[in-house]
Formats: C-alpha cells, structure tokens, sequence
C-alpha cells in the first residue's frame, strides 16, 4: 500500500515508518516542518503541510491507499484537533483513501469507573483536553464507511521509549543530563501504565493489514502497571544515576503554571495519577492473535542509552 504518516516527526513515526517499509510499503511522511521530515532520508517521501488548512491536508493525502493519524498539538492548543482531523477526513474521503488509523490516548474515558478499563467503559471525559480528544474520535467513528473510507481509533497509555523526548520519562532524562532534580508528576505511589513506542509499531502495521476490525475503537496497553517511584527508580538505576526527585501534585504544577505555561497544563489532567486509567486490551489481542509487550527493565535500558549514551556509565 501507499501509507501516509501524518504526524511522522513526532514519537511514533520513527517507529512505524521502518516497520511498514519492511512490509513493503510505500510510505509518505507529512509534517510541518521539512527539515524534520528529511531525517527520514531519500527512501521515503516527504510532504510538509499544515493539516489545520484543507490544502494542506489535500496534498498530504493525495494518491495515498491508507493513513496514519499521529499528529500532536502543544499542550495549551487542544481546540486544534476537532478541525485539524475534519480537514483530514475530507482529503482522505477525497483522494479515495480506504483505510485511516487515529492514534488517540485514554483522555476521552474520562476518570475510569472500573478497575481496568475496557473499550466497553463509557466515554465521559470531564476535562477540557478530553472533550477535545473524544471529539476528535467522533469525527473519526463517524466517517466509516465499509465501502469507502473504513477507520479506527487506537487508544495507547502513556508513552516513553528512544523516540519520545516528550514524555515522563524524556522530561526525566533530559534533567538528568543537566545534573537537575526530576519532577515526577504525583501522586507517584498509585499504579500507572506506560507503552513502550516501539511496541506500536508492528500493531498498527498488522491493523493496516487485517481486512476486518474497522470501525471501533481498541487499547493497547503496556507491560503492566508500575507506580511513577518505581518507574522512576528503574530510570534512575539504568541510568547510573543518584535518585534526586521531587513529586510535583497538583498544587505544586499550580504554583510552577505561574511562571510555565506546561505545567499550567498539566494541572487538569492530575487525575489520571491520582485514579489512573488501567487500560484493557483483550480485543485488540482477539483481532491480531497477540500483542508483543517490551517489558520495562529492557524498554527503559533501551530509552535511557539512546538518551544518554556513553554517559550512562560516567
């Protein structure tokens, strides 16, 4: 198939795009900015749009078999996912595109009312981020169509792995490298649940692939659960590095949102640490006959050496 990956600069693209090459796709990647792009090298081709402009997203997906969804949006700027994924619908509906896969997370359950939750579990999202992402979804579930545009929501947990300097875990590493104290988001002793990128990058190839299974939504979950000490401390001792953190709860990212508009952020969404969604991934096991799951002593091995390298062990 043509596959475009929209979005491709960001954690999953340098994942997903091997994987489907491998397979022996051709793959389009699609992103703002061009120079990004070009880190994927001649084998692959390249398309810098904007996908809030219809033009842009037009050109991102012409000529494609199948899309991508991956894109991701500043923190503070979540009212730009609704129209960015209507302006990717109708170009993908317009090029003849068949297949689209939407990767979204667990904001649209809202706090989980379950101990482990289910595709089943009610989407009541009480936060600002989690309208927008359900509506985001929405868009996506309505547009299936089995004779034309067939699509999918995929709902992993958070992130972390070598690609995703934008998570827990990067943040981590990234103070680590300055000699800085971590801030881990609190409360850091309930269980969370993380997915190593990599892991996602033979699910969505499989789901590009399977002819059946459009027109729902599935989780993916990690490796288990681990509270945010414990994944923490494991990234301090992959790392070599002395355990000096501090747990930012919600009055502390209050105090810091003064003077960092992420933090600020950060301050509705302190309720997936405090009743955290578990996520439960049994039908899209069903779909694909198993899921391959990186266990966190070899994912975060993994993470930290490609964040830092030889220092690992100074």
């Amino acid at each position: 198939m043509n596959i475009a990956v929209f979005g491709a600069a960001g954690a999953i693209g340098p994942v997903v795009v091997p994987e489907l090459r491998s397979r022996g796709h051709r793959v389009r990647v699609v992103g703002r900015d061009a120079a990004r792009l070009a880190a994927f090298g001649p084998e692959v081709e390249a398309v810098a749009a904007d996908l809030i402009d219809p033009a842009g997203a037009a050109a991102a997906a012409a000529g494609m078999d199948a899309v991508l969804y991956a894109v991701g949006v500043p923190y503070h700027r979540f009212e730009l996912h609704p129209p960015m994924m209507r302006a990717t619908v109708a170009a993908a509906k317009a090029a003849g595109v068949r297949r689209l896969i939407h990767i979204s997370n667990v904001y649209p359950y809202g706090r989980p009312q379950t101990e482990t939750v289910a595709e089943t579990h009610p989407l009541a999202p009480h936060t600002f981020k989690g309208r927008m992402r359900k509506e985001q979804e929405d868009i996506v579930l309505a547009a299936h169509d089995p004779q034309g545009l067939q699509t999918v929501v995929l709902r992993p947990p958070d992130f972390y792995g070598p690609t995703s300097a934008n998570s827990m875990a990067g943040y981590a590493l990234a103070s680590m490298r300055a000699g800085k104290t971590v801030d881990l988001l609190g409360p850091i002793n309930t269980p969370h649940e993380w997915i190593y990128v990599p892991d996602l990058a033979p699910v969505i190839a499989d789901l590009f692939e399977v002819a059946e299974g459009y027109g729902t939504a599935y989780n993916v979950a990690g490796a288990g659960t681990l509270t945010v000490r414990q994944f923490a401390g494991k990234l301090f001792a992959a790392a070599n590095r002395p355990v000096k953190f501090r747990e930012a709860g919600p009055m502390l990212l209050r105090a810091f949102g003064l003077f960092n508009p992420m933090m600020r952020e950060l301050v509705e969404m302190s309720y997936l640490y405090q009743t955290p969604v578990l996520l439960d991934d049994a039908k899209l096991s069903a779909l694909l006959g198993g899921l391959r799951k990186t266990s966190y002593d070899d994912g975060i091995r993994a993470t930290v050496a490609a964040a830092l390298g030889d220092a690992v062990a100074a």
